[in-house]
């Protein structure tokens, strides 16, 4: 059964269904995840990402400065020439060849050492991810690890989706993160 009919289903049955529990990489999550998800963590070593991670990692911007780019991220009602580069740049276009590749792929952004945008195949809601459990836990603190989030339903896709970061690794260390967005009707759909 598909998320959309499950969580129909249980919407017609109890009034309830804005979200899936939180997934922990040990079996909970549904196979055709388990399946791709060495694949994903190959992303984080393509050295187009981990380059343009470097590269702003050494811009080493101050976290107010980070914090003031995040609130006019939020402020502005369209896309502003600061968002346009960074779904143009060399990084970005990498991440539309990624999420290309698969059907089931519906967003993909690339983040520094605190957490910022360094690319994204679409609007983020937000610049400064930093604060968030798609970095703090995928980064961790340098170490990396997988972070599978909520299974949510996407109001602007329509769509139920998952959300799976990992950490961009240079040199056994992790320097920043990925999120990649998975359409999970459309995984199943593809795995039938």
């Amino acid at each position: 059964m598909s998320y959309r009919k499950l969580c129909t289903a249980l919407t017609l049955a109890t009034g309830l269904c804005a979200t899936f529990p939180t997934f922990a990489a040990d079996g909970d999550l549904p196979d055709a995840v388990n399946r791709i998800l060495p694949m994903l963590q190959e992303w984080g070593s393509n050295p187009i990402l981990v380059e343009a991670v470097r590269e702003q990692n050494a811009l080493a911007r101050p976290l107010d400065e980070i914090k003031r780019l995040d609130a006019e991220w939020m402020a502005a009602s369209g896309v502003t020439p600061f968002m346009e580069g960074m779904m143009n740049n060399v990084p970005a276009q990498e991440l539309k060849r990624l999420e290309q590749t698969k059907p089931y792929f519906l967003e993909v952004f690339l983040m520094d050492g605190q957490g910022a945008n360094v690319a994204m195949t679409n609007k983020t809601s937000d610049y400064w991810q930093g604060d968030e459990e798609k970095f703090t836990y995928s980064f961790k603190d340098g170490q990396g690890a997988l972070h599978i989030g909520e299974v949510k339903f996407d109001e602007s896709a329509q769509v139920y989706l998952v959300q799976v970061s990992v950490p961009v690794l240079d040199g056994g260390s992790a320097i920043g993160a990925m999120t990649i967005g998975i359409d999970l009707d459309q995984l199943g759909e593809s795995n039938q």
